[in-house]
């Protein structure tokens, strides 16, 4: 089988690594608190949302060694229909669908719903963790950041 390479258009890091530290910061600060496994499901799913093979390559790899089954990575994006995710998790992932979509908003039911499971300072970190997922997608697939690139 013969595979395609997608050409990387620019290495981020090296070109601004300014704005490149400032988002390693942000999501570490995003990172505290949160349930390692819960984070990597809400990464995966802003990256299959957003189409990031390389962040898809990267969370699902962490996942596993966080503990993640490989069966709910595989039903991760039909985790509506799926019975493996719990009441918190599916809030998380309603939660982070809304911020990554945005031109509907958050409705005021999902955000009602993601507090029910969430402390405030917990929503606030889930939220941040979000908005950090999304920016670290839009670097990766604007510059075409692939998997095994460098």
């Amino acid at each position: 089988m013969t595979t395609f390479r997608v050409p990387q258009r620019m290495d981020f890091s090296t070109v601004a690594p300014k704005v490149f530290k400032a988002v390693l910061a942000l999501d570490a600060a995003a990172r505290e608190g949160l349930d390692p496994v819960l984070l990597e499901l809400v990464q995966i799913r802003t990256a299959q949302i957003n189409r990031c093979a390389y962040c898809l390559d990267y969370h699902t790899s962490d996942a596993r060694k966080a503990g993640e089954s490989e069966e709910r990575v595989h039903q991760l994006s039909a985790w509506e229909e799926s019975s493996l995710y719990t009441e918190e998790e599916r809030s998380a992932l309603a939660l982070t669908e809304a911020v990554t979509l945005l031109p509907g908003g958050v409705s005021d039911e999902v955000y009602a719903e993601a507090a029910r499971h969430f402390g405030e300072k917990e929503l606030a970190q889930l939220i941040a963790l979000i908005l950090t997922a999304n920016a670290w997608n839009r670097m990766n697939v604007t510059t075409r950041k692939t998997p095994g690139a460098a």
